[in-house]
């Protein structure tokens, strides 16, 4: 079809389409309306619809061009009756033009669509992966043709359908959409089209508008894309069913249970970091540390799964780890079935499994959480050889003397002093690297996964504080600001220390651990912080006291249950764990930025950028150290490999959630359940952290990483982070500052917010408000 107008196209288009409607129109110029207007208004009124309510659209020679649709610039007028109603919405739509307006420029009326059903937008192509996704924008709720369009409705859902996939979806009413969507691509000759939609009460599908979609992403290869998405259904077709050495009927694949892959890596990381992320905590890392803590044995199950270069954790394996070595495997199975069942039925709970899901240790409310497990079949027994083996295992590890948590805070100290070692040795730089890496599983994140699990279970045992009425929400928030953290002494430390040694002691940061093209803090110090404020920055210095009731509530919540009865070792537990967490992930971190930084200067030395680096395998360091391979070869075959498979990732997007073979090719993105942080509440404009000035705004960021702690000196009222849990580092940062937050919002209500000007966050409602 050749270039028109948006009225010539829906003109064009009328009559010959099979799979869905278009109006009937008037359409007419700028000239024919300023000469003629009279029979403008009179050819209106001989049309069967032309008493009734119309709708004036805008059909500029400029709009739905190519280079730029300049989408909503122009005014349309709605539910518009009478001829003087009428003369007014067009001299408003075309006075909308501008003193850019010509003779040429037309207007349309068409009748108003009643009884809608539904309405939306649907893309033809990804336009910020250039994936080949039908990819539809739509509201069922509201009746309204423009709530998508406006950007106001507050019920927007978000479909996507792989073009290649041929079946019935379920959702007949999107089957009908996309089959619309599908012939008018083929009147366009396959172009990447934007088309507004709506579906009357008895689906019928009305096509409103057709554009071409300005894309600034060169579409993907469908053959290509279709071969890849048969090769993931078939892994997961296959992995249905029981398995050798694993409980369960079947998988379920999350990007964010557990060690959650988006939180840390993103959800497209590059093949560096995705690489560095398995190789020194889902590989094996993690489920060394389950086993040592009494879990399950899972060594030989890698947790995280790569589709495509996206990551997912296996939470079959996930659930398993989690299940204690006492437990038979009668009640294993029935358990870890239990726990998958309940997040394909809640997949909004993705984030929180350990909060809403699984049992994984013992607390005080545990015995009347376990009784939720009645309807779904567990005996009085198998709920009391639960709860009695979850309380051996708390008590194994919250011991203040003998408890693991103990022995793994104590391995920390150790790879301080080796990474000065190995900082200082003769070794080369590639030695290096090897070393500081294989240090780091060792000695940094498998004590650190250790601290991790204890300091899961404090905050288990504090939130069981809050139900069962020894604190309030308030009194449970006072007690983690009053905590001691590594982020605690960064702002006391930005506030006193002076620029050099701050940056000796936390220089190594950067908020994405894991990406060499992450600029650490020593890199880029004024990027992240304004010095010229530093002294003014609060010390957040907060005690928390026990009340004596409090005191002896706890002591009899001990004592009954038979745990540890000594209340003060129990709150030591609580705060080194807690605190211990965060000291650990800081200390090892420092072992994975000199690693990176070693591997940006090894390969500057053979012409890579760091943008280079990061599509490479860090597995080939092994083979470098171990031999006498060629560097700059292995090199540059490793991100040769990496670049192409990763721009195969990024055409790519799959649910958060997958639970069955077609989820890879269609699916809605599920409505979050974020996680609103503290009791208070924040207003401010909408940044980003590449916006100069961040003071008094609501900031938002992509992960809850803990190299992002440099916002905290930025005086921001809020943040909101796309990903992250209710257990995060950021999370647990925010309820130390009473800072307001949502940690975790996902995916689609992320996008919706980042696009308003000005927010209002009420963490105590949990609501969000677009003011603007």
């Amino acid at each position: 079809m050749t270039k028109s107008t948006k009225a010539g196209t829906l003109e064009a288009l009328r009559g010959k389409l099979t799979s869905a409607k278009i109006l009937p129109m008037v359409r007419f110029t700028v000239k024919e309306w300023r000469e003629n207007r009279e029979g403008v208004l009179e050819k209106i009124s001989r049309q069967s619809w032309g008493k009734d309510s119309v709708i004036v659209r805008s059909s500029a020679l400029n709009e739905d061009a190519g280079e730029e649709s300049k989408a909503g610039m122009y005014e349309s007028a709605l539910d518009v009756s009478g001829e003087q109603n009428i003369n007014d919405a067009v001299e408003r739509v075309i006075a909308s033009y501008g003193e850019g307006q010509t003779a040429d420029d037309e207007v349309f009326i068409q009748p108003m669509l009643r009884n809608v059903a539904s309405s939306g937008v649907l893309f033809t192509t990804d336009p910020n992966t250039g994936g080949n996704y039908y990819v539809v924008n739509y509201d069922d709720k509201s009746g309204s043709t423009s709530s998508v369009t406006s950007g106001l409705g507050a019920d927007i859902k978000i479909f996507y359908r792989f073009k290649g996939y041929g079946g019935a979806t379920g959702f007949s009413v999107l089957d009908k959409v996309t089959a619309a969507a599908e012939e008018i691509e083929g009147w366009f000759g396959g172009r990447a089209l934007d088309i507004e939609f709506a579906v009357a009460a008895r689906r019928e599908v009305y096509i409103l508008q057709v554009r071409p979609l300005v894309m600034r992403q060169a579409g993907k290869d469908v053959a290509k894309q279709d071969a890849a998405l048969k090769r993931i259904a078939g892994y997961i077709r296959r992995s249905l069913g029981k398995k050798p050495y694993i409980f369960g009927e079947r998988p379920v694949y999350g990007v964010m249970p557990d060690w959650n892959p988006a939180e840390i890596i993103g959800v497209r990381p590059k093949p560096l970091a995705l690489s560095l992320y398995k190789n020194l905590v889902t590989d094996g890392t993690w489920a060394y540390q389950r086993d040592s803590y009494g879990y399950k044995d899972l060594r030989s199950f890698p947790l995280i799964v790569d589709f495509a270069g996206l990551p997912y954790i296996d939470t079959r394996v996930s659930f398993n780890s989690f299940i204690p070595k006492s437990i038979e495997a009668d009640l294993a199975d029935k358990l870890v079935n239990y726990y998958l069942s309940q997040l394909i039925e809640h997949p909004e709970m993705h984030d929180k499994v350990e909060f809403e899901i699984i049992f994984s240790c013992y607390t005080f409310d545990l015995e009347e959480r376990v009784e939720a497990l009645r309807k779904y079949g567990f005996s009085q027994e198998e709920r009391r050889k639960l709860a009695e083996s979850l309380r051996q295992l708390t008590n194994h590890i919250i011991d203040v003397d003998n408890g693991l948590w103990t022995v793994d805070a104590g391995k920390i100290d150790i790879l301080k002093r080796r990474r000065q070692e190995i900082m200082d040795s003769d070794l080369s730089r590639v030695g290096k690297v090897y070393w500081l890496l294989e240090d780091c599983r060792r000695y940094g994140t498998l004590p650190f996964a250790g601290l991790a699990r204890a300091g899961f279970v404090a905050v288990q045992m504090l939130k069981s504080f809050v139900s069962c009425g020894v604190f309030s929400r308030e009194e449970y928030n006072g007690y983690i600001a009053s905590l001691n953290t590594v982020s605690t002494n960064m702002a006391k430390d930005f506030a006193q220390l002076r620029k050099e040694a701050f940056l000796s002691e936390y220089g190594h940061l950067r908020p994405g651990m894991y990406d060499i093209c992450s600029p650490r803090y020593d890199e880029a110090p004024d990027r992240y912080f304004n010095w010229e404020n530093a002294r003014n920055t609060a010390s957040y210095e907060r005690e928390f006291r026990l009340t004596v009731s409090q005191l002896e509530r706890i002591r009899i919540l001990l004592k009954k249950f038979d745990l540890s009865d000594d209340v003060l070792g129990l709150f030591q537990f609580l705060k080194g764990a807690i605190e211990g967490r965060e000291y650990s992930k800081f200390v090892f971190s420092k072992n994975v930025s000199d690693a990176l930084v070693m591997i940006g200067e090894i390969g500057s030395e053979y012409g890579f950028a760091k943008e280079d680096l990061s599509y490479m395998d860090i597995e080939i360091w092994k083979g470098l150290y171990n031999s006498e391979k060629d560097v700059g070869d292995s090199m540059a075959k490793s991100i040769a490999q990496g670049k192409e498979r990763y721009q195969d990732t990024l055409g790519f997007t799959m649910p958060p959630v997958i639970t069955k073979p077609d989820d890879c090719y269609y699916f809605h993105l599920s409505d979050a359940s974020p996680n609103f942080i503290t009791l208070n509440k924040a207003a401010g404009p909408v940044c980003f952290e590449t916006d100069g000035k961040l003071e008094g705004s609501i900031l938002m960021i992509p992960s809850a990483d803990p190299g992002y702690d440099w916002i905290f000196s930025k005086n921001i009222a809020g943040f909101i982070t796309k990903y992250g849990g209710a257990n995060s580092h950021m999370s647990i940062r925010a309820g130390e500052l009473s800072l307001p937050a949502i940690v975790g919002a996902g995916e689609k209500l992320y996008n919706r917010l980042a696009q308003a000007e000005y927010l209002e966050l009420d963490c105590a409602l949990k609501k969000v408000e677009i003011i603007r």
